[in-house]
């Protein structure tokens, strides 16, 4: 699972049960947004701002980390799109 920093504004990567605990971006998309292959060249665009003004509001509410659908999951790769897809119906005990 690949997490943005909420510090750094990069993305990382975890594995099986070692995934801290992250706010979710929840949010329409508006013109371009940022994909995860844009991820790593922040520009002033207004889908980095929408990003950015994320990250600040997660870590002043205590979160290091957050997921935003549009650059966490690299949409590139069918294989990664369908686990994302599948894993927003899982239930969560």
């Amino acid at each position: 699972m690949r997490l943005l920093n909420t510090k750094t504004f990069k993305l990382d990567e975890f594995f099986g049960d070692n995934i801290p605990e992250y706010a979710i971006l929840s949010h329409t998309w508006e013109g371009k947004e940022v994909s995860f292959q844009l991820s790593i060249l922040p520009s002033p665009s207004p889908g980095w701002a929408k990003i950015r003004n994320s990250c600040l509001q997660a870590r002043s509410d205590g979160y290091n980390y957050i997921w935003v659908d549009t650059c966490c999951i690299d949409k590139s790769s069918s294989a990664e799109l369908q686990e994302a897809i599948n894993s927003m119906f899982q239930l969560v005990p």
